[in-house]
């Protein structure tokens, strides 16, 4: 097989090693998709935050259960200003190249991740300041008291400030071209792993770096990465099962049983903090993807209501998802700050009803509208897209499914160029308010809004949102989350599917659990003597 050729060189090398005495362990990783690239503020997707966490850091990181832990930075607090965050950087820190890690780099990183072509600018829009105190402690000034700025810093990455304007890339790539930058295909962070090779496609290459400031406090029993991502399902799983892969992150769900059944593999399983949903446009006059012509179906809502009362999630968890999924009904997990269970409730599939409503928004006999689906990013994602065109087509309305690469999917997303689609939301932030500014806030104002491809804008809610960034007292900014979710519920712009159930397989060597963030943080991962 073709993975096997692109691991030979990794082979020998292991090899090598271990004639020598050295313990080394390589583990070969497979995933669905590769990243479109290695720069770590172009693109806010879990494919490419979890590949550079293994090769960029953050001040401040996440544990399974959800808590803060120090990251580049050992220690934040409120200063005398309560708009100011202050954070004091861990000493000794060296980038890939050599160069020691300073406030500088800092500044720098943020003050990058806040510009135009940055995907993470939607989540920094409420910081006004970056500044240096002194070589180990920078201060973060936000537009007023923000109880929550460290945990929105969990995914943002640093990047040395003399690297990246040495290489011509102080702005992060802007991928809904084709422009590339420097650090596209390459990278000098402060991670326990650094760049070996690059193909992309194909396979990318890391290999432990021996100047890592965590020697000694993390494991570090995996030495090198190989990263293979491999769209087709079925070769992932049986590059698994021949033993060519020895680790696959994206699991399919008609597979799970099979594969737990094999004795020399090991299957976790968990609840990601991700919910499945479809967006629909509601703001465009006239959609592009429909062949109603004139007006937009979807800004009623009515038919709204018929496209919810049409699904029927619990068929998608029994026949879909093979019982791998939690039904939904609001667009956020119980991991998130704001989940309220009262409102994770979903209707029962009435096709009479739904109808009904069709007909009396004046769509008697349905209309046609392309329903855009990704086809290697989430469990079983085609396949619910096909399922929920059948649920559709019982109603009358011809839901055509056009599916595509997570990569097209989401620059289409993020250019609003879509009028019905499959999409899932995490919130590594673990707060509502990171949902609201990036999928309700009106597009665009105030650097809020980047993955609202919905055209749903309202400047009562815009003003609720801003101010979640601002308010100081935690009883007001809950009953302020508590008022936006009931909006969000009411107008029905976006209709939850199910909170996503990973599953991640690997060889008997290795037990690596499901994280709610799926993110893989092999420098803790412990390898099983042979």
């Amino acid at each position: 097989m073709f993975i096997r050729s692109v691991l030979s060189t990794t082979l020998v090398a292991a090899t090598l090693l271990s004639a020598t005495g050295l313990h080394a362990e390589s583990v070969r990783w497979a995933r669905s998709s590769d990243p479109a690239t290695l720069d770590p503020h172009a693109v806010n997707l879990n494919t490419n935050v979890t590949l550079l966490h293994q090769v960029y850091e953050p001040l401040v990181l996440r544990t399974a259960d959800g808590k803060l832990q120090p990251g580049l930075a050992t220690a934040w607090k409120i200063s005398a200003d309560p708009t100011v965050w202050e954070f004091k950087l861990r000493p000794g820190v060296k980038f890939h190249d050599g160069a020691t890690l300073s406030a500088d780099d800092v500044v720098f990183s943020i003050q990058r991740a806040k510009t135009a072509t940055s995907a993470w600018k939607t989540l920094l829009a409420p910081v006004v300041e970056v500044r240096r105190v002194d070589a180990l402690t920078v201060q973060i000034k936000t537009s007023g008291p923000n109880l929550v700025l460290p945990n929105t810093l969990t995914n943002l990455f640093i990047v040395n400030a003399a690297w990246a304007k040495g290489h011509q890339s102080e702005q992060p790539q802007d991928v809904s071209g084709k422009d590339e930058n420097f650090a596209t295909r390459n990278e000098n962070g402060t991670g326990p792993y650094q760049l070996v090779s690059r193909e992309p496609d194909t396979r990318t290459v890391f290999k432990q770096f021996p100047g890592y400031w965590g020697k000694g406090q993390v494991p570090l029993e995996v030495t090198e990465i190989v990263y293979l991502p491999i769209k087709s399902p079925a070769t992932r799983i049986a590059a698994l099962l021949s033993g060519e892969v020895d680790f696959v992150q994206d699991v399919p769900a008609q597979d799970v049983a099979r594969l737990k059944a094999d004795a020399g593999l090991r299957v976790t399983e968990g609840l990601e903090n991700r919910t499945i949903y479809l967006g629909l446009n509601v703001g465009a006059k006239e959609l592009k993807y429909s062949d109603v012509k004139g007006k937009n179906p979807l800004a009623d809502a009515r038919v709204r209501e018929a496209f919810g009362l049409a699904i029927d999630r619990e068929a998608l968890r029994t026949a879909v998802m093979r019982g791998l999924s939690v039904p939904a009904g609001i667009i956020t997990p119980q991991f998130v700050h704001g989940y309220e269970k009262g409102f994770d409730t979903w209707p029962k599939p009435d096709v009479a009803q739904a109808k009904k409503l069709l007909a009396d928004a004046g769509y008697p006999s349905g209309f046609g509208i392309t329903l855009h689906c990704p086809n290697n990013r989430y469990v079983n994602d085609e396949a619910i897209c096909t399922a929920v065109s059948g649920f559709l087509a019982r109603i009358g309305v011809k839901a055509t499914v056009a599916a595509r690469p997570i990569a097209q999917h989401a620059t289409a997303i993020n250019q609003a160029d879509t009028d019905f689609y499959l999409y899932g939301w995490a919130a590594p932030t673990f707060d509502s308010a990171y949902i609201f500014d990036y999928l309700v806030h009106t597009r665009g104002k105030d650097g809020r809004g980047s993955a609202n491809a919905i055209g749903y804008s309202n400047a009562e809610t815009d003003a609720k949102i801003a101010s979640l960034a601002t308010e100081g007292d935690a009883k007001k900014r809950d009953a302020t989350i508590h008022s936006i979710w009931q909006t969000v519920q009411k107008e029905g712009f976006y209709l939850p599917l199910h909170h996503q159930v990973l599953d991640y397989a690997m060889q008997r060597k290795l037990d690596i659990p499901v994280n709610p963030e799926d993110a893989i943080f092999f420098k803790n991962v412990k390898v099983a003597a042979p």
